[in-house]
């Protein structure tokens, strides 16, 4: 029998198109050579973040912020700031600010993973970061993938996640294409992952059967003898990754002043200062380089890679938390107390 008559629904639809554009076909070009060189990945884990679909919009959903944080009660806590600042300071209707702190009550007091509010539902969505490897070695940034240039440590950084509207059955390039059909499977199956964890992976193979790629984020990671270690978090484009590298390297932790009875730091929080000077030069010479992606300093080895993210999707939108998905906390009141006419009360 056929469940889908006519139209497959969106969160099964790869709607791949080509356009006629010589940027397009260079990105593809780009793509299918990195699919080549990297045909394998490996899987870091779970990120989580918030998506708001409001009035309308069915059955898109748009991403609030960044997605990268590794536990859900983290983006429980982000989204109950979200309701209460909405609440504080973007209404003065009060049945606007009574919907919004009813939802911000719930998210201090129970673990939920979605809420309505003013006719917007928010949900805590879930996706995998992965990295592609080949001949042991992580995919550095892509010729053709977005960047920028500049050294200011203290520039601002762009976001390219914040606002991507989730659409299953969206156009895509048939690089991409290939590659969401190749994820579709993709679950945790090694025996490092506890076994409620490969359990609700395989479920979600049913349960959310259609996946969608967010945009690309960049990492600096430390290249160990069998390994990799995380140097850095999320960014945008290439270049502010490798501006991170040079803050790790150049902005030590400041040593604290000498205060009467203080102890004394521990040797790890103390800067070397001809380490440090060692650093500053590498450092240097890492940025009169073109694009570099790669720093070798005192034996270690830092490398910019590539990091991709899938999120699954189903019938109702994207994936949630999982019961697996661990916590290191629960549900608390994070700001004082609000009413509906805007008034806060500060204490007990």
């Amino acid at each position: 029998m056929d469940d889908h008559p006519g139209k497959s629904p969106d969160h099964l639809t790869i709607n791949v198109t080509h356009r006629d554009d010589p940027v397009f076909e260079v990105t593809e070009a780009d793509a299918f050579a990195s699919a080549r060189k990297y045909p394998n990945i490996v899987v870091r884990g779970p990120l989580f973040g918030l998506a708001a679909q409001r009035r309308g919009e069915r059955p898109r959903w748009r991403l609030m912020g960044e997605l990268d944080t590794g536990f859900p009660q983290m983006a429980r806590d982000e989204l109950n700031s979200h309701l209460w600042f909405k609440a504080k300071d973007d209404t003065e209707d009060r049945a606007e600010r009574r919907s919004l702190l009813a939802a911000v009550a719930r998210l201090e007091t129970e673990p939920v993973n979605e809420v309505t509010a003013d006719g917007v539902r928010y949900r805590i969505v879930r996706a995998d970061e992965f990295a592609r490897i080949g001949s042991g070695s992580l995919e550095p940034p892509r010729a053709t993938d977005p960047d920028d240039d500049g050294w200011d440590l203290d520039a601002p950084e762009s976001s390219r996640t914040k606002d991507f509207v989730v659409d299953h059955a969206a156009a895509v390039g048939l690089a991409e294409g290939i590659d969401r059909a190749g994820l579709l499977q993709l679950s945790y199956t090694a025996d490092r992952f506890p076994h409620d964890v490969r359990a609700d992976s395989q479920r979600a193979l049913t349960t959310h059967p259609g996946v969608v790629l967010l945009p690309t984020t960049f990492r600096v990671v430390e290249r160990k003898e069998l390994s990799w270690s995380m140097v850095t978090g999320q960014h945008a484009t290439p270049q502010a990754a490798r501006r991170a590298l040079v803050d790790h390297l150049t902005r030590p932790m400041p040593q604290l002043p000498d205060l009467p009875d203080m102890p004394e730091l521990p040797a790890w929080m103390k800067v070397d200062e001809k380490e440090q000077a060692i650093h500053d030069r590498a450092a240097k010479k890492f940025m009169a380089r073109r694009r570099p992606n790669e720093l070798l300093v005192r034996g270690r080895r830092f490398e910019v890679v590539r990091a991709e993210r899938v999120m699954r999707i189903g019938p109702d939108g994207p994936e949630r938390p999982r019961p697996s998905d661990t916590d290191d906390y629960g549900p608390s009141q994070i700001h004082p107390l609000m009413d509906e006419e805007g008034n806060i009360t500060y204490g007990t």
